[in-house]
């Protein structure tokens, strides 16, 4: 059987790899710019450093935008693949009520044990502040060490 035709997850792509490659070409001129500098000149000048400074920064940039798209593409896919979950696990619900007679592929949700099974406290577990009577309840100091 094949599966439906679904919507696709939303995929952040457009804006964040526009703004990618932007820093990519900024990072590339730096550079060029930075190597012919170097090529025509034999001592370092402030236009050197100036070029230098850019292309390490756009670089950066460059790298630091990449990998936050990546990220957000990867928790976009984690995004939809937690909602399709959940809508099977909200179907397999309906239909495991639909059919708690019959039996079928779906397995029920456990429920809560039954109160039997649980373990009881013994009467001496719990104080009662108050007796009946309105008076405290409470025993000598020395009792409460104990």
């Amino acid at each position: 059987m094949a599966e439906s035709r679904r919507p696709q997850p939303y995929q952040p792509g457009a804006v964040s790899l526009f703004f990618v490659a932007k820093a990519g070409v900024f990072a590339a001129g730096f550079w060029i710019w930075l190597l012919i500098l170097v090529l025509r000149t034999d001592a370092a000048t402030g236009v050197q450093v100036l070029a230098a400074t850019g292309a390490i920064t756009t670089t950066l940039v460059a790298v630091v935008l990449g990998a936050r798209m990546a990220l957000q593409q990867n928790a976009a896919v984690r995004h939809a693949e937690t909602k399709k979950l959940l809508v099977d696990i909200s179907w397999n619900a309906f239909t495991a009520a639909g059919n708690a007679e019959s039996s079928g592929k779906v397995v029920p949700f456990p429920s809560s044990p039954v109160d039997e099974d649980r373990p009881t406290r013994n009467g001496g577990d719990r104080v009662a502040v108050f007796d009946r009577s309105g008076s405290r309840d409470r025993g000598s100091s020395a009792d409460r060490r104990r």
